[in-house]
């Protein structure tokens, strides 16, 4: 399994767009993402200068139905899925 990138919320948020999810709409200083076909939402945290935590991206990853080498491509930018 690969190391999951350390990041600010913000571009977690960039990378799971990559994977076909779009932000609905803003919480305080959380993104809520969603996608046609699931049922569920993301709700990323986006501070400034502040890194996500590394359980918390584990169980967006999870929740959005991907494999960490998926996300870490998405991530990257090496990787882009359709809506």
């Amino acid at each position: 399994m690969p190391k999951l990138p350390r990041a600010p919320g913000g571009r977690h948020v960039r990378a799971f767009e990559r994977a076909g999810w779009r932000v609905n709409h803003i919480e305080g200083s959380h993104y809520i993402l969603v996608k046609e076909g699931f049922d569920i939402h993301l709700s990323i945290p986006v501070h400034k200068g502040r890194d996500l935590g590394v359980g918390l991206l584990r169980k967006l990853i999870q929740k959005a139905g991907l494999t960490p080498d998926e996300y870490t491509a998405f991530f990257r930018g090496k990787k882009h899925r359709g809506a």
